[in-house]
């Protein structure tokens, strides 16, 4: 409706028509290294810009960076493309992440700096949830070199229930990415919703199936965060994930321990 914001809290219907309410403005930024992404077989021991903003089009309750990525009005500051670029050449960077909430929230910012960056010799990363529709992501791909795209679950009941959102589209911009640049996979493995060994199992073939057994796949701990108190993940089960996994794919990596 006209003069109302959507889910994601940062864009608003202006006599028919969205406009971004966060372009430009940056809630953190840092200069991390690559792992932290993490992609751990793409430039690793470097180092790269990372920008972030504000929203979200997911409600997950585990979320990990709410107080960006469910809170419109968090602080920021305005940047543009050109300061992202002089920024990582002066930091020598060798790119620059769209990271630390969803990337595609800022959608036209992502695509403005990524151009000029890509120009200027810089790579883009895009750390992701990978919920955004065919057209935007491929209009933006050729200027991407790599993306970590973080799959919560192989169980479309589980995006509907605590993401409010849908599987499908997931999958279907890791297919997509995969045959355009660099991918690895995150898994967030949270104590009795997503930690069986058929959802390990599932998770893996899936993988191994459709992008191959190459891609980077990584378990991280979940610990109990914004509306969800589950109990920290068990070790043992990361471990028990990475066993699994590893039947089918080549590199197997566990975050958070």
């Amino acid at each position: 409706m006209d003069g109302l914001t959507g889910i994601c809290g940062v864009r608003k219907n202006v006599d028919g028509k969205l406009y971004s309410l966060i372009y430009g403005e940056t809630t953190s930024v840092a200069l991390d290294p690559i792992e932290k992404k993490p992609l751990y077989h793409y430039h690793p021991g470097e180092y790269i810009l990372s920008l972030g903003t504000k929203g979200c089009n997911f409600k997950c309750p585990f979320c990990q960076n709410w107080a960006i990525s469910q809170d419109p009005g968090a602080p920021a500051e305005k940047i543009t493309p050109a300061w992202a670029v002089a920024k990582a050449k002066e930091l020598k960077s060798f790119g620059i992440a769209y990271t630390y909430n969803e990337p595609f929230i800022w959608y036209e910012f992502v695509l403005d700096t990524a151009k000029p960056a890509k120009k200027a010799g810089l790579e883009n990363v895009l750390v992701t949830n990978g919920y955004v529709n065919p057209e935007p992501l491929k209009e933006i791909l050729p200027y991407i070199g790599a993306m970590n795209i973080d799959l919560k679950s192989i169980d479309d009941g589980f995006y509907r229930k605590y993401c409010k959102g849908s599987l499908e589209p997931v999958l279907n911009t890791i297919k997509t990415a995969a045959g355009s640049c660099h991918i690895e996979i995150t898994n967030l493995v949270i104590t009795g919703l997503n930690d069986t060994d058929g959802d390990f199992k599932k998770l893996s073939d899936w993988i191994c199936d459709n992008v191959g057994p190459d891609v980077p796949l990584h378990f991280s701990r979940y610990f109990p965060c914004y509306r969800m108190d589950l109990p920290p993940t068990p070790k043992e089960a990361l471990e028990r994930a990475r066993a699994i996994a590893s039947k089918r794919l080549k590199y197997v990596h566990l975050g958070n321990v």
